[in-house]
């Protein structure tokens, strides 16, 4: 059975988004935070690349990740780490520009939990708004974030067979 992407809106500005996948938590929390292997599954949307893959994964640490698409068009996300537990917790402050227009700063809140060798992701995103919040739904948050997530159990089946 395929592991799907399940999102919820439970107040008017927060997105949980929850997925199981076939890793332990280990390789899960590593996916997460090691560049080489963020670049592989988080290249952006079809036709994008990610050219920028910088983090720090420690308390006050920051991180910088851009992308581009085939026209030329860019993506960037920023911020700074507030909280980090491995391989479990990390909270960040987190902004989005796309095409030089800053989205504002969010919240995200990413907790790993393993039983029998899955790792459950749950990734709660607190928006200042609620206008903020539907904005990334509307972008496509939830369909970046499957596509990213799937290409991700595509790393793991690789690496399985590695």
């Amino acid at each position: 059975m395929k592991n799907t992407l399940r999102l919820s809106t439970p107040t008017d500005r927060e997105v949980v988004i929850a997925r199981v996948f076939d890793a332990p938590c280990r390789l899960v929390w590593d996916a997460m935070c090691m560049p080489e292997l963020l670049k592989r599954w988080l290249p952006g949307p079809p036709g994008w690349s990610m050219v920028l893959c910088e983090q720090d994964w420690r308390v006050g640490g920051a991180f910088r990740y851009a992308w581009r698409g085939p026209d030329g068009t860019e993506m960037a996300m920023h911020g700074v780490y507030r909280e980090v537990v491995p391989p479990e917790r990390v909270v960040r402050v987190e902004s989005f520009v796309f095409g030089g227009q800053a989205r504002g700063e969010q919240l995200a809140t990413m907790v790993l939990a393993e039983q029998g060798g899955r790792t459950t992701l749950t990734l709660t995103v607190l928006f200042p708004s609620k206008e903020a919040r539907d904005a990334s739904l509307a972008a496509g948050m939830e369909h970046g974030l499957a596509e990213g997530y799937d290409r991700l159990d595509q790393v793991f089946a690789s690496s399985a067979r590695a």
